[in-house]
């Protein structure tokens, strides 16, 4: 299973793209034994979202799913807020980060990484 995005994959992201701030959804499952190097790479990219401009809103560990088909429950999920897909994408390219790449692919059997677009902005619809 992938865990990491494709050159293709960075291409179609920005291709797509509406404009704006993105918010990417990250869902986790950890090799066995995987949780510590996913812990040293968290540590290590939290320089890079500040170097790029974005922000993690929220990080936890997924607990028993309510509704959900056998096999849908994650370890672990994190929204993290970039300016703007341009800018998650030039940090996927960073060399460096590229450098600490190996310690988040080598801690996962499995990731979802999904854009997300906002249903309002401010002052638009009730929410």
């Amino acid at each position: 299973m992938a865990v990491d995005p494709s050159g293709q994959d960075l291409a179609r992201l920005v291709e797509k793209d509406p404009g704006g701030p993105v918010v990417m959804l990250n869902l986790l499952r950890f090799a066995p034994d995987g949780r510590p190097s996913y812990e040293e790479y968290s540590r290590r990219a939290g320089r890079f979202l500040a170097r790029y401009g974005a922000e993690l809103l929220y990080a936890g560990d997924g607990e028993a799913p309510l509704v959900a088909e056998e096999g849908q429950d994650w370890d672990a999920v994190l929204l993290v807020r970039y300016p703007s897909r341009e800018a998650f994408s030039r940090m996927v390219a960073d060399p460096e980060y590229q450098e600490i790449t190996g310690l988040r692919s080598g801690a996962l059997t499995e990731a979802v990484l999904q854009p997300t677009t906002p249903w309002f902005t401010r002052g638009d619809g009730d929410g």
